[in-house]
């Protein structure tokens, strides 16, 4: 991963970089590893994650057939 550095403006470099390790899951990857996940609970959090990413796609497939007012 690359930054570029204009104008020795470092403040704005670092936001671009934090924007873009936020896109890329590296801070939610850091706080998972942080401490020991038990198979069970990495079980539940996945199924849970699953289901958010299902009800998203149903949801945005919803409004697009117009079954849904966009928020």
């Amino acid at each position: 991963m690359q930054v570029l550095v204009r104008d020795n403006n470092v403040d704005q470099a670092l936001r671009v970089l934090k924007k873009k390790l936020q896109r890329e899951g590296v801070f939610r990857e850091m706080k998972t590893r942080r401490a020991f996940e038990k198979p069970s609970e990495k079980r539940a959090r996945e199924k849970a994650e699953a289901v958010r990413r299902a009800r998203k796609a149903a949801r945005k497939l919803a409004q697009r057939e117009g079954l849904l007012k966009k928020r």
